[in-house]
This record gives structure tokens, sequence and C-alpha cells, in this order.
């Protein structure tokens, strides 16, 4: 329903990132993550304390993601 829905109208890629985490499906959680991330989404810290995404944290992409949310670029 959420793809049909972005179709049409813009839906965040951390919304299909949730989406993703909580349906178990880590690596399209983390392709989204990123997706936001390089969409400059202004709340992508809240990802740190996000509960969503606690099973993804020992996932080595995701601690990549988290480096390069801290590294000042």
């Amino acid at each position: 329903m959420l793809e049909r829905e972005s179709k049409e109208h813009y839906v965040s890629p951390y919304t299909f990132a949730v989406v993703y985490a909580r349906m178990g499906e880590g690596d399209r959680a983390i392709e989204n993550l990123e997706n936001t991330f390089d969409e400059r989404y202004p709340s992508m810290f809240v990802i740190q304390a996000e509960p969503t995404f606690d099973g993804l944290r020992s996932h080595p992409r995701f601690q990549g993601l988290m480096r390069r949310m801290m590294s000042p670029t």
C-alpha cells in the first residue's frame, strides 16, 4: 500500500525504512536509511535511539551509516 502511495505522493525513505525494519527486512531498511541520509532528512539523528532499528545495530552497513552521520563533512 505504501509503495502504491509513493507513486502518487512523496513518501520519505525513512518511512519505508521503518516499515521494512518492522517486517524484518534489514537490508531493505538499511538501504532506505542510506537514502534518507543522502536526502539530508532533518530528523535522521533519531535512528540512534529509535527502537525499531535495534535489530539492525550490529549490521555492518548500519554501523557504517552511523559513522557517516557522525563524521564532519
